[in-house]
């Protein structure tokens, strides 16, 4: 791939491709994690008196025109008060009047466009969708690598239409996940959690090639639990994974990489904050009980292992840590996982970085990814369609 630094941007439109699919609350920005990830690239452009087009995209519109609940002006607003300059929204995605306001920028201003997926093309990769883009600017930056696994318009059709780059965001996250997967400092350990098994096979088969082991929490260490014999009560199972986790269990064990699952389990009747809760070892869960967080022993455990690791990745909560109830577990790992400052420490997942953010470590950790479905498809070994796009 070609970086962005390698481009001639003195005066030149750039069209920069980002994803600040971002959280909106009352028509505000209220995570800003994306937006500031890809400050460098934004800031480098500017530097360089290019003249920015910023395309992304929010949510899942219908695809058929405006719609209020997904419009990107809380996102231009809060980029604009982080670059503190005005940041304007064009009217429409496309049109006569947005290719005017691309025309009217001077080198040096940032203007963004409206929600691409307004346009039900930009998701069919369509190809005069991508030329009408492509026809904004003079060239492309990709810096969107939460969104380069979708093969859209914006992500791939462009690049055969501009010359392309790779923004410092994108090359980034590339080069993090081929170092950690290839000469990670060792033991390497990988903590997984999130609700179900099904979304992590192709990442935990990958990643048995490559850890010196596994922490497991969340709700589909309840699969792996049943694999092991145990009764999990009501707690959250995918029965059509269980021989999927007993035959991974034993290919860890014959390479010799360490799984760990709970030993204890915090279980309500329901994920409720008010419910009332209990802690159980794992051979004694009542039938009327959902795990909804690991126990306090599996998480005094599964801090020391992650404190002597070198390389930590880390996706997926250990249990249900939006409600107080259940977040001990996910902030004790945590913890341990931001205090280990002899590690590489990785992690990715909405879900994981809307922990770290909770629990104040956000500074503490070597890398955030930005990427939920990317980053997992290219720990899987899966090539990247924007990535492949840029090559």
């Amino acid at each position: 791939m070609r970086l962005v630094n390698e481009a001639n941007l003195n005066g030149s439109k750039v069209l920069l491709r980002v994803d600040f699919n971002v959280p909106v609350e009352d028509g505000k920005v209220v995570d800003d994690t994306r937006i500031r990830a890809v400050l460098p690239t934004i800031r480098y452009l500017l530097d360089n008196e290019a003249r920015v087009i910023i395309a992304a995209h929010q949510g899942r519109p219908k695809g058929e025109g405006y719609e209020r609940e997904y419009t990107l002006a809380p996102v231009a607003l809060a980029l604009g008060e982080i670059l503190k300059m005005p940041v304007p929204l064009t009217h429409d995605v496309l049109g006569m009047q947005t290719t005017a306001d691309c025309e009217a920028l001077l080198p040096g201003q940032v203007l963004m466009l409206e929600n691409l997926r307004f346009d039900a093309r930009e998701q069919e990769n369509d190809a005069e969708f991508s030329r009408e883009l492509a026809a904004l600017a003079d060239v492309y930056v990709n810096d969107a690598f939460a969104a380069s696994h979708r093969a859209h318009a914006s992500i791939v059709g462009v690049t055969e239409l501009l010359p392309s780059y790779a923004g410092f965001l994108l090359y980034r996250e590339i080069e993090t996940v081929h170092r950690m997967t290839t000469r990670p400092e060792r033991p390497f350990v990988a903590m997984l959690g999130g609700s179900k098994v099904s979304d992590k096979i192709g990442v935990v088969e990958s990643l048995l090639d490559v850890v010196d082991g596994m922490v497991i929490g969340g709700a589909m260490c309840f699969t792996f639990l049943v694999a092991s014999g145990y009764s999990v009560g009501t707690s959250l199972v995918e029965p059509d994974w269980v021989d999927w986790a007993k035959e991974t269990m034993q290919k860890a064990l014959d390479k010799n990489i360490k799984i760990m699952l709970p030993i204890d389990i915090v279980t309500a009747s329901a994920i409720s904050e008010d419910a009332e809760t209990s802690i159980y070892s794992i051979d004694s869960i009542p039938d009327d009980q959902m795990g909804l967080d690991i126990g306090p022993a599996t998480a005094e455990a599964y801090g020391e292992y992650i404190s002597e690791a070198r390389t930590v990745l880390w996706n997926g909560p250990m249990g249900v840590f939006e409600i107080d109830k259940f977040a001990m577990g996910t902030r004790k790992v945590a913890t341990a996982f931001a205090m280990n400052q002899k590690a590489t420490t990785i992690i990715g997942g909405g879900d994981s970085i809307a922990a770290i953010n909770k629990f104040g470590y956000d500074d503490l950790v070597t890398f955030i990814s930005t990427g939920g479905g990317a980053l997992l498809e290219l720990l899987e070994g899966k090539v990247l369609p924007g990535v492949a796009a840029l090559e």
